[in-house]
């Protein structure tokens, strides 16, 4: 194997809760040497969640993963004379606290760049350090419903649904592990870093398909359809005898395929249903159709009709994440991982996507203990165990 992709690279990461976290485990799966930067004593709020008694929480354990750890109180003077020191010898700097807190402590992004130009500074926050929200406090739910995907989501006709498992703070996580790699990319061109000012806000707006540009042009707003597509039909989650089948046909050569295979061929040449255009209009009869059809059957049955050995269109059982824990699929591309643990025996991550022929894993494979890492990172900084004891007495550390 040939290393890691991000193999050199050292990120200081001040984050905390999910979604900057989550970008640092991105990070750190592909070779950074990613410090956690905590809270003396309590750490990242993050710790506190679903585990045993007493044990780190395993949401902390999958976010952290392969991380550092070190306790640093940077609202201290002398904790942010030693942040700036470890500042020196760093490539990237994230953090996810409200608008501004950095430059109040005097840790803003031009102290940061003044002690090290080379440096990339990634900040996520709700609504960003610029505009008239600036500042305010924003949690999943809140950027789900101020960047528009909430009012997108839910059943037709009924409330709007949040998306499942804090997908906004799991989107502004990628944005934001991918603005620290653009951004060291750019350096290794001009040798100077980058700061980067990330919204939760903007990324859940940029990912809310083209529905803007669509009511911009054409003056048609985006409405909640549940599993339905607004502009083809059939596309839905279907209720079988044992559990729901997602079915998608965007394409007059698709719809012609289920149509054939639950016995219904003449609704392909039916003129009202041959372009996208008319089985939009009527995609509620349509589903109704494959709806009364799948429920006579298993979804073992429905598979085999129009999966891959039947009509090989796109389909596939709605599947719990705990259900997927022994899928086929997803273990043969090593996306459930698995690592004996010290207290919990063995702990199950999620595996990274992000897939490159020829590298290692991730050379620590879980999340740290609190201040694990104390004693080596302060160490390149010339500090021996009486001055981390003294540090630590006056909860710098």
């Amino acid at each position: 194997m040939s290393g890691r992709v991000l193999d050199g690279i050292r990120v200081l990461d001040l984050t905390r809760i999910v979604a900057g976290p989550f970008a640092t485990a991105i990070l750190s799966d592909l070779g950074a040497d990613v410090i956690k930067v905590e809270r003396p004593r309590t750490g990242d709020d993050y710790r506190y969640g679903p585990s045993r008694p007493g044990e780190t929480s395993l949401s902390f354990q999958n976010t952290n993963r392969g991380k550092r750890s070190i306790t640093l109180d940077v609202a201290k003077p002398a904790g942010r004379d030693l942040l700036l020191r470890l500042v020196e010898r760093a490539d990237a700097v994230t953090e996810n606290f409200r608008a501004g807190w950095l430059a109040s402590h005097a840790l803003g992004a031009e102290v940061l760049l003044a002690r090290n130009p080379r440096l990339v500074v990634a900040s996520l926050s709700g609504f960003g350090q610029t505009g008239p929200r600036a500042g305010e406090a924003s949690y999943d739910i809140v950027a789900q419903a101020a960047g528009g995907l909430l009012a997108m989501t839910g059943p037709e006709g009924g409330p709007p649904v949040r998306a499942g498992g804090a997908l906004a703070d799991f989107v502004g996580g990628l944005y934001l592990a991918l603005g620290v790699v653009s951004a060291l990319v750019e350096r290794e061109r001009t040798g100077r870093g980058r700061v980067l000012d990330l919204s939760n806000q903007d990324a859940i707006f940029a990912i809310t398909d083209s529905a803007a540009t669509i009511a911009a042009a054409l003056g048609v707003r985006a409405e909640r359809v549940g599993n339905q597509h607004p502009f083809t039909a059939p596309y839905d989650a279907f209720e079988a005898k044992d559990g729901y089948v997602a079915v998608g046909t965007a394409s007059n050569k698709l719809f012609r395929g289920l149509c054939a295979a639950i016995g219904r061929p003449e609704l392909a040449v039916d003129e009202r249903y041959k372009s996208h255009r008319g089985r939009s209009a009527r995609r509620q009869a349509l589903n109704a159709e494959v709806a009364a059809w799948v429920r006579e059957r298993t979804c073992d049955e429905v598979l085999q009709v129009l999966g891959p050995q039947g009509a090989r269109l796109p389909c596939a059982r709605v599947m719990r994440p705990d259900e997927l824990l022994h899928d086929a699929q997803l273990t043969a591309r090593g996306m459930v991982e698995r690592h004996p643990h010290p207290a919990l025996g063995e702990i199950v991550f999620h595996g990274n996507p992000l897939r490159f022929a020829g590298t290692q894993p991730r050379a620590r494979p879980l999340a740290p203990a609190l201040g694990e890492d104390n004693a080596a990172v302060y160490g390149e900084l010339g500090l021996g165990p009486e001055d981390l004891a003294r540090l630590a007495e006056r909860g710098v550390i």
